[in-house]
């Protein structure tokens, strides 16, 4: 059994990413499994916080460990995990996992998140995580594909495809499309979340913001970038 982890942030189309694993005939999906354990360490003030925390194991290694031993009939276990889950854990947790991080444009990601997260902070983003995992797993000799989530929408059979490639597995074309509504692997804070890909049948086609950006993000939105754009030259390109 192959697992792999996706390491993604809030926004970024995480959940489509999700659903079309989920097609794949060889795949079981496990929706953010480090979640409780991140709110548990933190006490972010998430929606649906101590619902998190009473339907999930909160300690991540516990998690991880478990998740190792996952009896399916899938030969593949995709974990679609936030980057700033990943929160006082053993490195070596990461060796016997495959990894593919999932970002997006600051500039486009952080307008969507203050709907959730009103005063949101860097930790909020995951970016800055994803880079340092991204340097933890090149140290410990494992490559990671990185997908950027407004070139997945552009094209997402041509990504798929490479990130596939790259990952050493087959891609079937069933990923494009999914049926409309929630699906029984959603986390309990989907009602909090998943409005918008509850209503898709396969991945947006990416259309430009036209609304400004807000002003008050502009300081986080500076924190941001370096990180983006040190993960954006490792993205697959069409």
């Amino acid at each position: 059994m192959k697992i792999l982890s996706l390491w993604s942030g809030p926004r970024n189309v995480s959940t489509a990413l999700m659903y079309s694993f989920a097609q794949r005939p060889d795949t079981k999906v496990v929706d953010e499994p480090l979640y409780a354990h991140y709110l548990f360490r933190t006490n972010a003030n998430h929606p649906g916080e101590q619902e998190v925390l009473n339907n999930m194991e909160n300690d991540g290694t516990k998690v991880l460990n478990q998740l190792q031993k996952l009896r399916t009939d899938h030969s593949i276990v995709f974990l679609k995990n936030m980057g700033h889950h990943w929160i006082d854990l053993d490195e070596r947790l990461l060796d016997n996992m495959e990894h593919v991080f999932l970002i997006r444009d600051p500039k486009e990601m952080l307008p969507s998140l203050i709907n959730q997260l009103k005063d949101p902070v860097l930790r909020d983003t995951g970016l800055k995580v994803q880079k340092d995992l991204y340097d933890i797993l090149t140290k410990r000799g494992k490559s990671a594909p990185v997908i950027d989530a407004k070139l997945l929408l552009t094209d997402p059979q041509n990504v798929l495809q490479k990130a596939c490639n790259a990952l050493n597995i087959p891609f079937y074309p069933e990923m494009l499309k999914w049926e409309k509504g929630p699906r029984t692997e959603d986390g309990v804070w989907a009602k909090y979340w998943y409005h918008r890909v509850h209503q898709s049948e396969g991945f947006t086609p990416y259309e430009d913001k036209k609304e400004p950006f807000p002003k008050h993000l502009e300081p986080l939105l500076e924190e941001c970038e370096p990180y983006y754009k040190f993960l954006y030259q490792k993205a697959i390109k069409i």
